[in-house]
């Protein structure tokens, strides 16, 4: 039984309903995701559209006409015909739909996009276009992040909403970079129409050892931590009694973490050496963080960090007073001695060494101004 006109157009318009489901998931996909839509996901939507149309057809022709030639040549045929169409329009579908959700993304305010997008973005000024540079360096005096994370980001396109301050902008794109990629430091500088002109990483230092105190160490023991106490309380550490001694106290620490019976504990680096491996009870201090514990603690996790610079002969800051300096002044060694929170009328000398609380950006043009500006090498004439 030849294929009829009618069966012709229900599979076009099976053909038709198959791109169009595939374009409206890419939409949502793009939307929601942030992604293309895999093309493997695509080409089994539309696959399934089209196998839930035959076999429905099946069904009813079975049920209702009393068909029993689906297993005909000509049917076969218009069924690969079928599949074979469909699956030839699934890419165009895909990319079609991926597309229409950029362009809603643009629309609505987005976070980021890739490409071309961020060129239309700007053109139209629905939002403020960040590209990032393809070059991103590293923040001296910190850890570098992870190369794939620096190509992932190397000449993306950040949105942003309308109507911001350059400083409120690089706010956002800091905030950005540290909540979307787990960066630690950011270092941007942005131009007054908000093009990224200089982008540096670095890696926030995982692990206890930065905020350990000069002198101290932190040592792993098998103990039975105390009720409740956990990471910042002071303990006792007594080694249990035994037949031939008494219960003995060995140390006084702080606790770091615990882990069932493994506690970490923070005390002088000469009794973490007895302690190590060691099986203890501990028993439970009442305690106020050190000065030294509370201050290397807030450093750690604030955006702030310090940095020493020393004032050369004939630079920005040779001759300028402490107000003049960006970040906070904590500190100033000169030939007199060390002085601390330096009054801001203090000037500066050359010779003088600056320890400056700030953030990475901050102390870069810190560092700038404490240096003599090199000058351009002069070009030799023309013979």
């Amino acid at each position: 039984m030849p294929v009829s006109t009618t069966e012709i157009a229900q599979g076009g318009g099976v053909i038709l309903a198959a791109g169009v489901s595939v374009a409206v998931l890419a939409a949502a996909f793009r939307w929601y995701f942030r992604q293309e839509l895999p093309s493997g996901v695509a080409l089994l939507v539309n696959v399934s559209v089209v196998a839930f149309y035959l076999n429905t057809r099946v069904a009813l022709g079975q049920a209702i006409a009393g068909r029993t030639d689906v297993l005909s040549l000509e049917a076969v045929v218009f069924n690969l015909a079928v599949f074979g169409a469909a699956v030839l329009v699934a890419p165009a579908a895909r990319r079609g739909g991926d597309r229409v959700g950029i362009q809603i993304l643009a629309a609505t305010g987005v976070r980021e996009l890739e490409g071309d997008v961020g060129r239309l973005v700007k053109a139209v000024g629905r939002a403020v276009a960040v590209e990032l540079p393809e070059e991103i360096e590293d923040i001296e005096g910190y850890d570098p992040v992870a190369d794939n994370v620096k190509a992932e980001l190397s000449g993306k396109t950040l949105i942003f909403p309308r109507r911001l301050t350059v400083e409120e902008l690089r706010e956002r794109v800091v905030t950005r970079l540290k909540d979307d990629y787990e960066v630690g430091y950011v270092d941007v500088e942005l131009a007054d129409d908000g093009t990224a002109t200089y982008l540096a990483l670095g890696s926030r230092t995982a692990g206890i050892g930065p905020t350990l105190p000069p002198g101290t160490a932190a040592v792993g023991v098998h103990a039975d931590p105390p009720n409740a106490a956990g990471p910042g309380d002071l303990v006792q550490v007594w080694q249990p009694s035994t037949k031939d001694q008494t219960a003995e106290r060995v140390a006084t620490a702080e606790i770091r973490a615990t882990r069932e019976d493994t506690v970490t504990l923070s005390l002088d680096e000469y009794d973490a050496r007895k302690l190590a491996g060691g099986d203890y009870r501990l028993l439970t201090l009442p305690y106020e963080p050190g000065a030294d514990r509370q201050f290397a603690s807030l450093l750690r996790a604030a955006d702030e960090t310090m940095v020493v610079v020393t004032v050369e002969a004939d630079s920005s800051l040779d001759g300028a007073t402490v107000a003049t300096v960006d970040g906070t002044v904590v500190a100033v060694r000169s030939e007199a001695g060390v002085s601390a929170i330096p009054s801001a009328s203090r000037t500066l000398t050359a010779g003088d060494t600056l320890y400056v609380v700030a953030r990475p950006d901050v102390a870069r043009r810190v560092d700038a101004a404490a240096a003599v500006a090199e000058e351009p090498a002069e070009e030799s004439p023309s013979q």
